[in-house]
């Protein structure tokens, strides 16, 4: 049995001793609404703990395993998902002050899919506002649990502080710009951003439904395979799910990374890059390389006009999403997503039409890029977790959004999947991560690869220091 504290085992080393009944699924879940009581405080990460729906759960999976039916690996395994994810039994608002009380008619395909193979819902985690930039004034932030003076990443700012605190051993993202990955690298976890149409966005608050991807945010590669797993697949209720079959990621997560093709643009993924971020990514080559992997180098497409084109795609189709209450409730929205809505009523169709052509560009020239290479070796963001100060300067100037979106926004445009992991840890204790892009519907590899990486390297088994 793993010496490491209980809330900080894998999912899977719990899922392990939940089938084989060393743990059962509600002293598990207990354990965990315990952490959750202890740390809450310190951390913020949680709108809504549903202790009692959670524990009734845990009693039918513990009766369940007792008589040898094992629905699979999330069995018994407390997790929670991010706010926006519709709950038919919790409100779900999404971060926002108007709907803090909703309580939807329906859950989300995706957290159906998640109780259906058996995992505990153990509450809603806090978000941004609407899943844009910033929370809603009303709402205390999440906390980095690394560094409560760096930031937590947005906009599933909950489900990277509660996912590294050992608030729940795995949870829901959405990623937009980048709202699975930054909050993967602030706080030194494991996070997947599918392919655009894998996972279903049935029952999930709108940002930008053309860029909106939903993901499993976890502490390991394998964890992450067990959880999309789950919610992957088409689904009638979502035209846009993809009619594309699902593969079994847990049976081909230790088919290492032989022959594997990396592609490398050392300019673009290392310029204005910080030291632990060009150390984190070398390492990262050496690593893989040295498991049987090759790099073959790359010319990365320019991405500053889709950077630029992501907002003018971000902001009408949130102002679509919130056509029913702004401008009536205007007064009711926190600054950064009122701003957002209200850039989005003065985009022109000559502006959008340019920004769907910018799209269209882009995406051609990094498919060339993409045939001759399995993944990409890229960033998460070019530095360590910004501070707080820092980041409350950032959308002064256009350039430095760009220069935050510069390794994540690209690929939601794309609608490639990837992945974000922990590739090192500073001097300063902050840790620093990298990103491999793949091929769509590939997520497979991604998660092979990543299994790989972490199987041969042991920064994603380092805790928060005092979490």
């Amino acid at each position: 049995m793993s010496t490491t504290p209980l809330h900080f085992w894998t999912l899977l080393e719990l899922s392990e001793a939940l089938r084989t009944g060393k743990v059962s699924p509600v002293e598990a879940t207990q354990a965990q609404l315990d952490r959750i009581a202890a740390t809450e405080p310190k951390y913020h990460s949680y709108v809504t703990v549903l202790a009692e729906h959670a524990l009734a759960a845990a009693r039918v999976a513990e009766a369940e395993i007792g008589r040898g039916f094992w629905r699979g690996p999330l069995h018994g395994v407390p997790i929670a998902v991010k706010d926006l994810c519709y709950t038919s039994y919790a409100p779900t608002s999404g971060g926002m002050a108007i709907y803090a009380d909703f309580v939807p008619p329906y859950s989300a395909t995706v957290v159906d899919r998640l109780e259906r193979a058996g995992a505990i819902i153990l509450g809603k985690l806090k978000m941004t506002e609407g899943a844009y930039a910033a929370h809603h004034p009303s709402v205390v932030s999440p906390l980095n649990p690394w560094n409560a003076n760096h930031w937590v990443g947005s906009s599933s700012s909950g489900s990277g502080s509660a996912t590294a605190s050992g608030q729940c051993y795995g949870s829901l993202g959405s990623d937009t710009g980048g709202s699975i990955r930054f909050p993967s690298m602030c706080c030194g976890i494991t996070g997947l951003k599918p392919t655009w149409g894998r996972v279903s966005r049935y029952g999930v608050f709108a940002l930008s439904d053309s860029l909106d991807h939903i993901g499993p945010m976890t502490r390991t590669a394998a964890d992450a395979a067990a959880m999309l797993g789950a919610i992957a697949g088409a689904d009638p209720n979502d035209p846009t799910a993809a009619q594309v079959p699902v593969p079994d990621y847990l049976a081909t997560i230790n088919g290492g990374v032989s022959g594997l093709r990396i592609g490398w643009d050392e300019h673009f993924a290392t310029y204005d890059a910080g030291d632990d971020v060009k150390t984190a990514l070398a390492e990262a080559a050496r690593v893989l390389v040295g498991l049987g992997a090759r790099l073959v180098p790359i010319k990365f497409p320019d991405p500053e006009a889709v950077l630029k084109a992501w907002f003018p795609f971000c902001a009408v189709e949130v102002a679509i999403a919130h056509k029913a209450t702004f401008p009536a409730r205007a007064d009711d929205y926190g600054p950064s997503l009122r701003g957002l809505i209200e850039s989005g009523h003065a985009v022109t169709g000559l502006g959008l039409g340019e920004a769907l052509l910018t799209r269209q560009t882009f995406n051609g020239e990094l498919a060339k890029v993409m045939q001759d290479v399995d993944v990409l070796l890229l960033p998460a963001y070019k530095d360590l977790p910004p501070t707080l100060e820092a980041m409350a300067r950032f959308g002064d100037d256009d350039a430095s959004v760009r220069s935050l979106l510069r390794y994540t926004a690209p690929f939601d445009h794309s609608r490639h999947p990837t992945i974000t992991m922990k590739g090192g840890v500073s001097a300063s204790g902050l840790p620093a991560a990298i990103q491999l892009v793949g091929q769509h519907f590939a997520e497979d590899v991604l998660l092979r690869a990543g299994h790989a990486f972490q199987r041969a390297t042991d920064w994603h088994t380092r805790h928060p220091p005092g979490a």
